[in-house]
């Protein structure tokens, strides 16, 4: 599985960014989605994932402003990120596999993409 990422760049605070990670192979519908960040310096974190079944994960810290998705048909995952604060700053990273048990931490994902950068304004 290979995963592209995109839609990152500058907004300002309270804005909003929808990011989108387009995935290839035909076993897309079937696989666990998840979203990382990273700032330089700072160990991952787990943003939101998503399971084949439905099962939505969230990060405290964005809980109620970003919503993740998917569209099977058109291989994408999904990432909308509303009221946007400048601690979400960072570099976002898609994340697959065909079955997660610990959602929240990154090794347990085998297929990552390239990230995107998103910087948030004051």
């Amino acid at each position: 599985v290979q995963l592209q990422a995109s839609g990152g760049g500058l907004v300002q605070a309270g804005g909003s960014l929808r990011l989108s990670c387009a995935a290839s192979g035909r076993t897309f519908s079937s696989y666990f989605m998840g979203w990382f960040r990273q700032v330089p310096g700072k160990e991952r974190e787990f943003v939101a994932a998503g399971s084949r079944s439905g099962s939505i994960y969230y990060a405290d810290s964005v809980k109620g402003r970003f919503t993740i998705s998917r569209d099977n048909a058109k291989n994408t995952v999904y990432l909308q990120m509303n009221s946007l604060k400048p601690e979400d700053t960072a570099v976002y990273y898609c994340a697959a596999d065909s079955s997660v048990t610990e959602v929240t931490i990154g090794s347990k994902y085998t297929y990552w993409g390239q990230g995107t950068q998103v910087t948030v304004s004051s």
